[in-house]
């Protein structure tokens, strides 16, 4: 059964399934359920320590699960390495942006792009005669608004031009499932504005599970959201449904949407 077959069988992109992660006696993540349909955009909130960093690290093959199962597309992924799990795609963004900072915008682009496209490592082979991977290399760059940067280093971006790059590499190689993790932290408001309208547009027909804290890009963002507390998903639906919900207000939500207001986000 190839991934179009094991998708349409199983409906979800991705699926967790009594999910449970210890760190010796500790217990992180503690049977979180969640199942993800193609092309929804979903958004991952909770308290500080709630686990969503060791969520994505569990969906991407960094950590394996103690227990439970993680299905991509059908197909059961936990316990694979993360080039194996890219490999059926997914893939994702960290919180530290991780670039190769002496390589220009356009090389760190097509660095993302050569595996996807069936290119390997050879000694005989000029990158410059690689022509499906430089223009579609362009393509992202682009998608992602970096083009008058191409030829910049990339330790010589600003922030958000990084950040927007590291999300240019996250898609290149066309995968259909893309993790975000905490995308526009750090960001000025206009940014963050300017980010979520990037955001939206290059995840446009791809599923998105993004972590994020600032509650405005969460409804502006996510078709819904899943609520982690305590390495458990307490509430997973659409924004609206996730706002009136008693059990997250009293949880979360409310404490946070009160502090960004005092804040004036």
């Amino acid at each position: 059964m190839n991934a179009v077959q094991s998708q349409a069988a199983s409906g979800f992109a991705l699926e967790l399934r009594d999910l449970r992660k210890n760190f010796g006696k500790t217990e992180i993540i503690r049977g979180a359920n969640l199942q993800v349909r193609p092309g929804e955009r979903v958004a991952i909130i909770g308290p500080n320590g709630a686990g969503k960093s060791t969520l994505f690290n569990l969906i991407s093959g960094r950590f394996e699960p103690s227990s439970g199962e993680i299905h991509l597309n059908g197909r059961r992924i936990d316990g694979l390495p993360p080039y194996e799990i890219n490999r059926l795609g997914l893939a994702r963004s960290f919180q530290v942006s991780n670039l190769f900072t002496r390589l220009s915008v356009f090389e760190n682009l097509r660095c993302a792009v050569l595996w996807s496209m069936g290119h390997r490592y050879a000694f005989w082979k000029f990158l410059a005669d690689l022509h499906d991977a430089n223009d579609r290399a362009e393509q992202v760059l682009e998608m992602v608004g970096l083009d008058k940067r191409r030829d910049h280093l990339a330790m010589n971006l600003t922030y958000a031009e990084q950040r927007a790059l590291e999300i240019g590499i996250t898609i290149a190689g066309g995968s259909q499932v893309v993790l975000l993790d905490e995308p526009t932290a750090g960001m000025s408001k206009s940014e963050t504005r300017r980010f979520v309208q990037l955001i939206r547009q290059v995840t446009e027909g791809r599923t998105l599970l993004t972590v994020e804290h600032d509650m405005g890009v969460v409804f502006g963002l996510a078709d819904k959201i899943a609520v982690l507390v305590y390495g458990e998903v307490i509430a997973f639906d659409t924004p609206e449904a996730v706002r009136a919900n008693a059990r997250v207000q009293e949880a979360y939500l409310g404490s946070v949407l009160a502090e960004q207001q005092a804040q004036g986000h």
